[in-house]
């Protein structure tokens, strides 16, 4: 049994993809992909800084190959992400001089960007992450240089070329730590004012980077319920748990201060203890059972990256184990979990 098998009729199972996967060099993972999931994301070839690296110099040979072998694998195909505070080149927000542009400037070219890379794509990336973590913890707005420039609409301006480019794709909202009050009120804030502004937004993202102790299943079974109540779809569109102890009482999936706390702490270098391969198993399929009580909502479950060893969460100063595939690809008792779930 695979997954996409075990969930063909709930939701798709997704995975986000590298360069070596999507050119074809990493084989073992590209057999991992094809066989297991039914829809891709991309890591990082999407982003500004990769597809638009230089003032009116786009780089489209990575993005074209993702998409390319999303079409030829007949995977369902998301764009990550059109507007983020990182991974934005400095120039986007300067001129000649090194000075901030001013706000007309700024929303030309995020309408030139929008437009250019979601318009190639047009009619083949199902679904675009517009906007990514543009709220802080507490719930207020983010003060990125996109908000500082452009002000507070700089989030509807981004939906309204999006839907302009490619009137047919989905539209997500995408940010991390949804599961706390705070952020997930300011997030539902931001939802309802867009739905009452009439713009374009079809579903919230929530990234599922979680620990083994956060969010709980209750929490996770709010949040999906608190954003179903507003009309838009939900995805868990990063999905990954991370393990390492030193961790778990930071209840966020902020990088910074996931980095800040962990630096150096390689609690399981020598491998899995069994006790934390089965509690891992036992927490996807805690996670499972809550999404699969939403699956009228929930449209797409991704896990970001394909084994433990692509996995971001090791490179801040530690050796994790966050997926349901190991280092050498095999599936873990955690994947096995993730079916039982879908057949229970």
């Amino acid at each position: 049994m695979t997954l996409k098998r075990a969930y063909q009729h709930d939701f798709l199972i997704g995975v986000s993809i590298n360069r070596a996967q999507f050119t074809g060099q990493d084989q073992r993972g590209i057999s991992i992909i094809t066989n297991q999931f039914d829809a891709i994301s991309p890591e990082n070839i999407l982003k500004w800084e990769s597809v638009h690296p230089l003032p009116g110099q786009y780089d489209f040979t990575g993005p074209d190959q993702y998409v390319n072998f999303g079409e030829t694998n007949h995977l369902a195909i998301i764009g990550h992400t059109l507007v983020w505070h990182n991974q934005t080149p400095k120039w986007v927000f300067q001129d000649d001089q090194g000075h901030q542009v001013t706000r007309e400037v700024l929303l030309q070219r995020l309408h030139d960007h929008i437009f250019t890379v979601v318009g190639r794509y047009k009619g083949r990336i199902k679904g675009w992450d517009v906007v990514n973590e543009a709220i802080n913890e507490d719930g207020t707005m983010r003060n990125s240089l996109w908000r500082k420039i452009i002000g507070d609409d700089y989030i509807e301006k981004a939906f309204q070329f999006a839907h302009e480019a490619d009137p047919q794709a989905e539209l997500h909202y995408n940010d991390y730590s949804l599961e706390n009050l705070p952020k997930r009120n300011g997030v539902i804030t931001l939802v309802k004012k867009l739905k009452a502004e009439g713009i374009p937004i079809t579903a919230v993202g929530l990234q599922g980077h979680v620990k083994m102790d956060w969010p709980t299943p209750q929490q996770e079974d709010e949040t999906i319920s608190a954003f179903a109540q507003l009309g838009v779809k939900v995805m868990i569109t990063e999905l990954d748990v991370d393990v390492v102890p030193a961790t778990q009482h930071n209840h966020t999936a902020d990088i910074t201060a996931n980095a800040e706390k962990t630096t150096g702490a390689n609690n399981f270098t020598n491998g899995l203890p069994d006790s934390v391969q089965q509690a891992l198993a036992d927490r996807y399929a805690s996670l499972f059972k809550v999404f699969l009580n939403h699956r009228d909502v929930i449209e797409r479950v991704t896990f970001w990256d394909v084994t433990d060893g692509d996995s971001w969460l090791n490179s801040l100063g530690r050796v994790n184990y966050p997926l349901l595939f190991d280092r050498s690809g095999q599936p873990k008792l955690a994947f096995y979990s993730v079916i039982k779930a879908a057949q229970e």
